[in-house]
């Protein structure tokens, strides 16, 4: 047999591209004459990160239904038989011996052309609350990776595999010492440290949150690592100091969760697992205003086991003081929460979907 071909398609957030792209390089690294295309939405971030990755992608002309009536709803119809009949052609043309999805407006259109083909198509599912594109598709693809138990409640029970879900493969271990992250970010070896992640662009709540109770956590011994986001460092930078550091964006995030003793982050699916991996006493934050609320239901499923705590936004200027320092005052609850998160982590999850694809297709 000749080389294998693959096609992945999953996109419009780094949540649904990332996996996509680290399910690529395993598979590369499998079979290095293997064939891969991506497929994403046209005018979406995948139409950028792809090619940084090394590989090759196909845009179609598909967008979410809006929540309310808009010009964009109107044309769904259109674009959608548009992405169906250029996702036939495709698939048609490439030929491929596998289809992974990981969720996103593009992959709907592709696993939907793919299964009608007979082709054996792979879904995987980063959140605990599952996705409508993936939902839709559930009755037509052969396996579907999860990272959360309780998924039969969404997807056929016969098809799961709790895989959990790739991640960096820098922080699958974590080299660096805590004396060269102390030093790397030029922090006191002395005092504790608190990580605040509001992901890439930032997040205006976290970050009014962090501003706001900056000499709170100076008072409290901390030192500061605040990743705010390009979007919001020129309003923040003013606050750098020797205990607090303020970075648009963190580019060694082996060293930061090295060096933190306490997080506080959002509760994306890509995030929510790298913590796992971590292992430190963790404070989600979920964003209000994601779909179907995912970052909710990913926070609580840690929250059931004890192994993170979660207050939502509406709640941070009464509950935040008092549930930060619930943890901060006790080490037997920061060692329950430490032990507990990492109980949960899945680090083989991008050979473990791998796996799976490699059994459909020999």
């Amino acid at each position: 047999m000749g080389s294998y071909k693959f096609i992945l398609s999953g996109g419009g957030t780094g949540g649904h591209i990332y996996p996509a792209i680290a399910i690529a390089n395993e598979l590369k690294r499998r079979y290095p004459d293997a064939e891969f295309l991506f497929v994403g939405a046209k005018d979406r971030m995948e139409m950028e990160k792809v090619p940084q990755a090394g590989y090759k992608i196909e845009g179609l002309w598909i967008t979410g239904i809006q929540r309310k009536l808009t010009l964009k709803n109107l044309l769904f119809p259109i674009k959608l038989i548009s992405s169906l009949m250029r996702a036939n052609s495709i698939v048609s043309k490439f030929k491929p011996h596998a289809v992974i999805g990981t969720g996103g407006f593009a992959s709907g259109p592709l696993l939907k052309m793919a299964t009608s083909k007979g082709i054996p198509c792979v879904l995987q599912e980063q959140n605990s609350f599952a996705g409508i594109t993936n939902k839709l598709l559930k009755d037509k693809v052969k396996k579907i990776c999860v990272a959360y138990e309780g998924m039969e409640k969404f997807f056929p029970k016969d098809k799961i595999v709790l895989t959990g879900n790739p991640v960096r493969s820098d922080l699958v271990e974590l080299k660096a010492t805590k004396e060269e992250a102390l030093d790397y970010f030029e922090l006191n070896t002395n005092k504790k440290v608190l990580l605040v992640l509001g992901g890439s662009l930032g997040a205006r709540r976290i970050n009014q949150l962090v501003a706001d109770h900056l000499a709170y956590f100076e008072d409290l011994g901390l030192q500061v690592i605040w990743q705010c986001g390009k979007g919001y460092y020129e309003t923040y930078r003013t606050h750098q100091s020797a205990n607090i550091k303020v970075h648009a964006f963190l580019n060694s995030m082996d060293k930061a969760y090295v060096v933190a003793d306490f997080i506080i982050s959002r509760a994306g699916a890509g995030a929510v697992s790298e913590l796992c991996l971590v292992g430190k006493p963790t404070f989600f934050i979920p964003s209000p205003v994601v779909a179907e609320d995912h970052q909710t239901m990913n926070a609580l499923a840690l929250v059931k086991q004890h192994a993170a705590v979660m207050i939502r936004e509406k709640e941070l200027d009464e509950q935040f003081k008092m549930q930060f320092e619930s943890v901060f005052n006790t080490s037997e609850k920061q060692e329950e929460l430490s032990r507990n998160i990492k109980a949960m982590a899945l680090p083989n999850a991008t050979a473990d979907i791998c796996d799976e694809i490699e059994k459909l297709i020999q």
